[in-house]
């Protein structure tokens, strides 16, 4: 599959701005601006940028508590995301959901879950309707390794192939479920394996190479529109902080960290963009430069949109 030009560029910006977002993010966390908790995906930038430039608004993601990245590269527009992150009307939820419920319809964005594996199930509901309705949309669920443990992994899974329903399933393996390693929860090396036990094909690959997420996940949404059922995309990677902001770390061997940071997916692409003379240095700064004021200009306007009113938690209730 040979990647274009414009389209190496697109992946870079996706995941620039994935970066810089959450990293001024993890700024205004520990100042005490932003209520709740925080769970970030610095690391994992690769793997909903390749993703998320398969699709289109009319097709949906879930993802889970660590979810900016993949919205953000969904389309979901950043000065909505940053308002709610601070618990601001003018939020995407209108402040309602901070950062584990993240949602945008309109892009396609249904929604972020802080249960493990749960989102799963709804997006079986999603893809259902897609099927039902004669879309050739899709929808994407978004996970971790510890995620494939559960009971709605292998349920939907089961349910997703049986009705052979427009479903990808992507799981970010990076190591840890919560603070648990994968080697002490998972017997299996590989979780794509997994797929076979539904008839279903399972692939894994370096979540860090952006272009193999790219290629990979195109062949996966072609046979998930094709109306062949699911498919299952193991990407390894790694992400750079802890489960939660705050998190001490301390369950992580010494030296893993480092080892990790030389694969860092954007700082490898880069290399890879100048080598091929698709970027120059001073382009990818200009990349960077108006990410960062698209973002510090998304905090100024979190700051200044109010709080909502307490009356505010009697409105959009449905029962």
């Amino acid at each position: 599959m040979k990647i274009s030009k414009d389209v190496k560029i697109d992946l870079y910006t996706r995941m620039v701005r994935q970066r810089i977002f959450e990293d001024e993010t993890t700024v205004n966390f520990a100042s005490g601006e932003m209520p709740g908790f925080l769970h970030l995906s610095q690391g994992e930038d690769a793997v909903p940028a390749g993703v998320c430039a398969n699709l289109s608004n009319e097709d949906a993601i879930y993802t889970t508590h660590r979810g900016h990245g993949c919205i953000i590269a969904k389309g979901a527009e950043i000065k909505p995301m940053m308002a709610e992150l601070f618990g601001r009307i003018d939020g995407c939820c209108k402040g309602r959901a901070g950062s584990m419920h993240f949602a945008d319809v309109k892009t396609g964005c249904m929604g972020s879950n802080g249960i493990v594996g749960e989102g799963m199930r709804i997006a079986l509901g999603t893809a259902f309707a897609q099927k039902y309705n004669k879309t050739n949309n899709i929808t994407v669920v978004f996970f971790g390794e510890g995620a494939t443990g559960t009971g709605a992994f292998h349920e939907s899974f089961n349910m997703a192939a049986t009705l052979k329903l427009p479903l990808v399933f992507v799981c970010n393996i990076n190591l840890y479920a919560q603070m648990t390693p994968k080697s002490v929860h998972i017997a299996v090396e590989d979780v794509a394996v997994r797929a076979a036990g539904y008839g279903a094909p399972g692939v894994t690959i370096d979540g860090n190479d952006v272009e193999k997420v790219y290629e990979e996940f195109a062949k996966a949404a072609k046979h998930a529109r094709a109306g062949k059922g699911p498919y299952l995309l193991e990407c390894k990677t790694y992400r750079h902080h802890g489960h939660f902001e705050g998190d001490p770390c301390n369950y992580r061997p010494e030296g893993e960290l480092e080892e990790w940071m030389k694969k860092d997916p954007i700082v490898l692409y880069e290399k890879k963009l100048k080598k091929e003379a698709v970027l120059t240095d001073k382009e990818m700064q200009a990349i960077k430069d108006t990410a960062r004021k698209e973002v510090i200009d998304a905090v100024a306007f979190a700051r200044a949109s109010a709080m909502p009113e307490v009356e505010e938690l009697y409105k959009d209730i449905l029962a």
